[in-house]
């Protein structure tokens, strides 16, 4: 239950507040992930008077502000088609205009099409106090605890300059996806093959100059991947499909 409520003016405010020790305090942007949460009495600090809500693009970076709400990202020229639709997959047209980019990143699981795309893309997190950088893989290895640091996300960065194609397959169409793969390839060459679709968090399956090895560490990392909706070995053979997909595409 929420016992009580703040709305700062300032970003320096927002942080004092969620640096208390008591009671437990959290961010409030859209509302869609408090409204989950299975937490004790709470605080809460409500995010929208501290202007995160723009995107803005400065030549190959693009900045997306925590409380941009996904119709905002997937409506806004210039993305890469492709994380748009992720942003519209994600979940329907009402959440979608209150879920935030922020909260989505925080609460979303491997199962996450929005999560998935921005873990391809290296997406980098912006951290109040101190414009602390973290990439988004760092952040998922250890969320609860990083979470747990009373720090704010105030900003993702995106490279937009990279080639971004994903792929996935689910019991229906409106279903939430048992299997996702997408890939990121860079004018250099650099290429990241990310997937999802089970677990708690997507997963880095290659960072390389090229996409050489991708097949082979794909298997690999599925050999465990079976729970109620998939076995390891359907995922395993579907995902070489999906990524030929994805590669074909570049």
């Amino acid at each position: 239950m929420i016992i009580e409520y703040y709305r700062p003016k300032s970003l320096e405010e927002a942080v004092a507040l969620l640096q208390r020790s008591q009671p437990l305090t959290i961010p409030l942007g859209g509302g869609v992930t408090v409204s989950r949460m299975k937490e004790p009495d709470c605080a809460v600090v409500d995010l929208q008077d501290l202007g995160l809500n723009q995107i803005v693009s400065q030549g190959n970076i693009v900045r997306v502000g925590a409380t941009v709400t996904l119709q905002q990202l997937a409506d806004y020229e210039g993305l890469q088609p492709e994380l748009s639709l992720a942003a519209r997959k994600e979940t329907t047209y009402n959440l979608r205009q209150r879920a935030t980019v922020a909260g989505s990143i925080v609460s979303g699981d491997g199962r996450s099409h929005l999560l998935t795309v921005l873990l391809a893309l290296d997406a980098v997190l912006i951290w109040a106090p101190g414009e602390k950088q973290e990439s988004l893989g760092d952040f998922l290895a250890l969320r609860d605890v990083r979470s747990a640091n009373k720090g704010l996300i105030t900003e993702i960065r995106l490279t937009n300059n990279a080639q971004l194609k994903y792929e996935y397959v689910a019991r229906t169409p409106e279903d939430r996806p048992i299997l996702l793969v997408a890939v990121a390839k860079w004018p250099s060459g650099r290429t990241r093959v990310v997937v999802g679709g089970f677990g708690k968090a997507p997963a880095l399956v290659i960072d390389g100059p090229d996409a050489s090895g991708a097949q082979m560490a794909l298997g690999a990392m599925l050999q465990n991947a079976g729970d109620e909706w998939a076995s390891a070995v359907y995922r395993q053979d579907v995902a070489q499909v999906l990524l030929k997909r994805c590669l074909i595409a570049f």
